[in-house]
């Protein structure tokens, strides 16, 4: 039996402000208030595992027991075939630099990895998405969301972040970069993990 969420404010464990709006915006209808990691100038614990679900847990239990709230967090990348599932759980690794992330480098060393290897098209991908619902005893909820599509070259559009520009859902002809926000937001595989979510723990 999924545990319910009773409370009315919800801790989103990230720094990241797409993913806090994106995900105040789908939690809305159900009058939560939805406070984001740095509004409370919660450190950023290291990402030590080789799973979505295993970093998304690192990050909500941390959350949790810091501030007795409870905690959602994400971890989430997009898997190429041709590469054998990679970048997956190190989507953002990919985008590291000095400077901070930089995601059209990434993107381009994924098109360089494709060609390197001649991979036939469709480039078949998916974006993965999973949530950990963690409460301040210990208990964790787990939740996913998948959309299959593929990836293209090159990169078209503006919206969205990370490697939107080169991912087109199946039976979309636009890139998630070319929709609007908030199209996208209903189909992404961050919106299908909180379909989810909602169901288990507010159903």
């Amino acid at each position: 039996m999924t545990r319910k969420f009773t409370g009315d404010r919800l801790l989103i464990a990230t720094h990241n402000q797409g993913k806090l709006e994106e995900m105040a915006h789908l939690l809305n209808p159900y009058k939560v208030t939805v406070i984001g990691a740095g509004e409370l100038n919660l450190p950023e614990p290291e990402e030590t595992e080789t799973s979505f679900v295993g970093n998304a847990r690192i990050k909500a239990q941390a959350a949790a027991k810091a501030t007795g709230l409870p905690a959602l967090s994400d971890d989430s990348g997009i898997e190429i075939a041709a590469l054998n599932g990679a970048p997956g759980v190190y989507t953002a690794d990919w985008a590291e630099t000095p400077q901070g992330r930089d995601f059209n480098m990434a993107m381009e060393r994924t098109h360089r990895e494709l060609e390197a290897i001649n991979a036939p098209h469709p480039r078949r991908a998916r974006f993965c998405c999973t949530l950990v619902l963690a409460w301040p005893d210990g208990h964790d909820e787990v939740f996913t969301g998948i959309v299959d599509g593929k990836v293209v070259w090159p990169m078209r559009g503006t919206q969205g972040h990370g490697y939107d520009p080169i991912f087109q859902a199946d039976g979309y002809d636009l890139t998630f970069a070319e929709m609007d926000r908030w199209d996208k937001n209903r189909i992404s595989h961050r919106a299908r993990a909180v379909e989810q979510f909602v169901a288990g723990c507010f159903g």
